[in-house]
């Protein structure tokens, strides 16, 4: 998908090779939008610099006179100034939001539901990931565009799967327990991870079969606590008590982590994003990562999606001219520039694009065509406090992992209930 500026209140756009002439309605003179979000990623300067020098600039010279002010609020402060500041009206007109956060602001009725007021919304919904898009969802209205993305895939070593003996990543649970086996006696441990909220648990219901609703988000009771859901949480706390998964998971601060097992030959297998790629080129420069899918089970290699997307606000008094920036969010030129520092694009037609840039892109946009979202509500955030205080002592064996998910089955019920 590409964009070409015709005439003011015009877009050219060009969707899987076709040319689509969008009629847009005509904007004031002198515009300006200004736009959140924390593409500063902490001192990270590489993605911002990409927005201010090109991309906006870029935006402005096929858009005169809209102007972009972006402002770079920290990540771990964005979310407090975005909620104060729907309180007091004075919020943006654009931002770059969490994924999780869309169904919060949603609720709170401070953003515009794109399917109702972008009349060319669909074009630009259908070009992206399914599960990116599915992150904008909130009762039956998407409230804005994915933006950047990624997922989780399984990442190991040549080292480890010579100490197990396989020529190639685990491609199943059976594969991934068999795994296990071969590496009893050795010091190197099959699978970990650092925590068992949705980001860490759920690729592997998922792929096992469960799931942790209903598809109407009413319900997980029969669900999360489903035969499916509680067979592979079940394998994991097999190889947990089997000694084959370190404490880190249940919150041992202790443990060595993720990122430092692996290369350093604690771990065989671990489950991680994009990122990893330049964090272990500065700090292992000798480790060669080797990514595979997540291990298939019953429901087959899933994983769990997750990014930021961009939204509009209901305070901006300028929506058409940030309904076109949002456009230009999506176009190959955003998007391929924004690879180049290290994102993931949304739109899988700039794949190839983005594997050549980075090749081993490749296997996280193939796990990304089955990703899914985590619960498009309001209080997500709650669903991962509920599943790591309940499964906790399923892993140190107080309890059941039948009895901890349904017992947490219950509270998201009432979550779910509170959304209605």
């Amino acid at each position: 998908m590409s964009f070409t500026p015709t005439r003011r209140g015009a877009l050219l756009s060009m969707v899987a090779g076709a040319a689509i002439l969008i009629a847009l309605p005509a904007l004031a003179d002198d515009v300006t939008l200004t736009f959140w979000g924390a593409y500063g990623n902490g001192g990270n300067s590489t993605q911002q610099d990409a927005l201010n020098a090109t991309l906006i600039p870029a935006f402005e010279a096929a858009h005169p006179g809209i102007k972009i002010k972006y402002v770079d609020i920290p990540y771990d402060s964005l979310l407090q100034k975005l909620t104060t500041s729907a309180a007091g009206g004075e919020l943006p007109d654009l931002v770059r939001a969490d994924l999780g956060w869309v169904p919060q602001f949603a609720k709170l009725g401070v953003l515009v539901p794109l399917s109702d007021t972008m009349a060319d919304f669909k074009t630009f919904a259908d070009a992206t990931y399914p599960g990116s898009l599915s992150t904008n969802l909130y009762q039956g209205k998407y409230y804005g565009l994915p933006l950047d993305t990624n997922t989780r895939v399984l990442v190991t070593s040549q080292a480890a799967l010579d100490k197990a003996g396989m020529s190639a990543p685990p491609k199943t649970f059976d594969e991934l327990k068999a795994m296990a086996d071969k590496l009893k006696g050795t010091d190197m441990q099959v699978f970990a991870d650092g925590g068992l909220g949705g980001w860490n648990i759920l690729p592997w219901i998922w792929s096992g079969g469960g799931n942790i609703t209903d598809p109407d988000l009413t319900k997980a009771s029969g669900y999360l606590d489903g035969p499916d859901s509680v067979a592979a949480v079940q394998m994991l706390v097999d190889l947990y008590k089997a000694g084959q998964i370190p404490n880190l998971i249940i919150g041992n601060s202790g443990a060595t982590s993720t990122s430092d097992g692996l290369p350093s030959g604690n771990y065989a297998t671990i489950l991680d994003g994009p990122w990893m790629a330049g964090i272990w080129k500065d700090q292992y420069p000798d480790f060669t990562p080797i990514y595979a899918s997540i291990p298939a089970g019953k429901g087959g290699s899933i994983s769990v999606v997750g990014g930021e997307d961009i939204v509009l606000t209901s305070a901006s008094k300028n929506q058409d001219a940030a309904l076109e920036f949002i456009r230009f969010s999506q176009s190959e030129q955003f998007q391929v520039e924004m690879v180049k520092t290290g994102q993931m694009t949304v739109i899988p037609a700039y794949a190839d694009q983005q594997t050549a840039i980075a090749p081993f892109y490749a296997t996280f946009g193939e796990q990304l065509k089955t990703a899914k979202s985590r619960l498009a509500i309001s209080s997500s955030s709650k669903v991962d406090s509920i599943l790591s205080t309940e499964l906790t002592p399923a892993f140190k064996g107080d309890v059941s992992v039948q009895d901890a998910l349904t017992k947490a089955a219950g509270q998201i019920d009432d979550l779910l209930a509170a959304e209605k």
